[in-house]
Order: structure tokens, then sequence, then C-alpha cells
């Protein structure tokens, strides 16, 4: 019984992972695309998808997310660690109003809108 009692918990918690966006079922993702995810679940230092959300920055009325103190201390010192290259369009983009797409595993990509995550295959990306 109590083999049955964790097994639905951990099902119940990875149904509440997927509802708030932190990940997609298990082969709901076609190799190389991408899932729109939340930023609470990234960490924007290590561009890396996490299954609980991170620590939240704040920096001029903008929230980033770190895994870590050192994370937390680089996003709020250094500007250019808030922001990322749409690698569709090849703008800029912040990272705190970008839309963010997560691989399979578990890199994550920076887009100024969600027409560019659409397009955009990580498997031309090394």
């Amino acid at each position: 019984m109590r083999s049955k009692t964790v097994t639905t918990a951990v099902a119940v918690a990875a149904w509440m992972l997927t509802a708030a966006g932190a990940l997609a079922p298990a082969g709901a993702e076609s190799p190389g695309a991408l899932a729109k995810i939340e930023p609470s679940y990234v960490c924007m230092m290590n561009d890396k998808r996490f299954p609980e959300p991170q620590i939240p920055v704040e920096v001029e009325g903008r929230t980033y997310y770190g895994c870590c103190a050192m994370c937390k201390e680089r996003l709020s010192q250094d500007a250019a660690a808030r922001t990322a290259v749409d690698p569709v369009s090849g703008k800029t983009v912040d990272k705190a109003s970008a839309v963010i797409g997560a691989a399979p595993d578990g890199r994550v990509f920076y887009f100024e809108s969600e027409t560019n995550l659409a397009q955009f295959t990580p498997a031309a990306v090394p």
C-alpha cells in the first residue's frame, strides 16, 4: 500500500510541475523541440531548467532567477548576465522579459517572441 501512495504522490508532483510550466511530461517533447517554461524554473546564469523554482533577483524592477548565491550576486551586478541573444532574430533580449524555451536536455534559450520560439530547432546549436 505504501508503494502505491508514493507512486501517486510522485505522479501528482510531476503533474503540478507540468501545470506550472516547469517540466513537460515525459515523452511530450519531440526530439529537439523546445517547451515554453516559466522563468522562475531557470537559472539565468547557467541557462538551465530546474525542477524547482530558483532564487528571485530583483534588479531595476525586473525579476531574474539564479540557482545559488554566486548566481544571484552576478545577476545583481553584471548587466551583461541579464541579457541573451535570440537565436532566431539575432537581437539582444532581456532575460526577465524573454520567452524562454527549454530543450529536453535542460538547456534554455531566450526569445523575443513566441513566434521565434516556435521557429527554432536547438539541434543547430552545439
